[in-house]
């Protein structure tokens, strides 16, 4: 050993003999390389990860963004419907096609028999606003010219389509 070793007492006299000057650097710097290695690996790692969670982040509130969007206009096709499915917007739109409502119904008997007596449905006049005065061509109120009527009262009759009577029983397609 050297002499400053030897003179040396105590902790750092023994830490001293445990690692000798010298040719022991060389041995500690594969290890060294590796320490850097693994530490350089995990940084990238670190950054890779952090990259692919922000790039998740962001394509996720673009569907945030985008199912809102499509949350509201669902809701606005849903008004659409209800306010054409109202009782008073169906018999509108079936009065201006010439639909008019039903007259008595006929029931056909599991055993083939009618019961009761179908009726022709009949074109009924639509009631008119009182409040709207009536006008002509000229656009004048109380002119010669015949008030609008509306569409389903001026209709013209569906075609005549031969009626059974209650005593006469329709076929069946059971197969009896």
């Amino acid at each position: 050993m050297t002499k400053a070793a030897e003179q040396m007492k105590g902790r750092a006299g023994r830490l001293a003999r445990l690692m000798p000057a010298g040719p022991s650097t060389a041995a500690r710097t594969p290890f060294v390389l590796l320490v850097v290695l693994l530490l350089t690996g995990g940084l990238i790692s670190l950054l890779l990860l952090n990259s692919a969670l922000n790039e998740g982040s962001f394509r996720l509130s673009e569907l945030k963004r985008e199912t809102t969007e499509l949350t509201d206009e669902q809701q606005a096709l849903q008004r659409d419907v209800d306010g054409y499915s109202k009782p008073d917007a169906l018999e509108r739109k079936a009065r201006e096609l010439g639909m008019v409502p039903g007259g008595n119904p006929a029931f056909l008997g599991p055993d083939g028999k009618v019961r009761g007596v179908p009726e022709r449905a009949t074109a009924q006049p639509s009631p008119t606003p009182a409040s709207e005065p009536e006008t002509g061509a000229t656009g004048v109120a109380g002119s010669a010219s015949p008030p609008a009527t509306d569409a389903g009262a001026s209709a013209p009759a569906a075609p005549a389509t031969p009626s059974r009577t209650p005593t006469t029983p329709l076929p069946t397609s059971s197969g009896r």
